[in-house]
């Protein structure tokens, strides 16, 4: 059982910048970890994934080049640097971790509570 803890979210204007981290309490290193995220009236939708070495990366579109998702395994914490933020990045973001590599929210075990991300325009 893994126990997922996000912080860092707040208020921003456009272009600012944010890192959130997700701490667990369990061996990150056991399991590929996800950054998803939900705007209102919206389905969850992935952000960024990483391998449980860190090696293999996964970007949606609308985030290459803006974010980035980093591990420390050691810490059983995950990060993603949110860079450029863009009106249409607020939402809800969860970070999950899960068996396998993947984009799906449906391939995640472990979630966590959620944090809050509004950029102003």
């Amino acid at each position: 059982q893994v126990q997922l803890v996000e912080s860092g979210g707040g208020l921003v204007q456009t272009g600012g910048s944010l890192r959130l981290s997700c701490a667990a309490s369990g061996r990150t290193s056991s399991y590929c970890m996800g950054w998803f995220r939900q705007a209102p009236g919206k389905e969850r939708e992935s952000v960024a994934v990483i391998s449980r070495s860190g090696s293999r990366k996964y970007y949606a579109d609308s985030v290459k080049g803006r974010f980035t998702i980093s591990r420390n395994n050691a810490k059983n914490t995950v990060y993603l640097q949110m860079n450029s933020l863009k009106p249409e990045d607020t939402a809800v973001y969860y970070c999950a971790a899960g068996e396998f590599f993947g984009d799906s929210d449906g391939e995640y075990d472990y979630w966590g509570q959620g944090t809050q991300v509004t950029v102003s325009s």
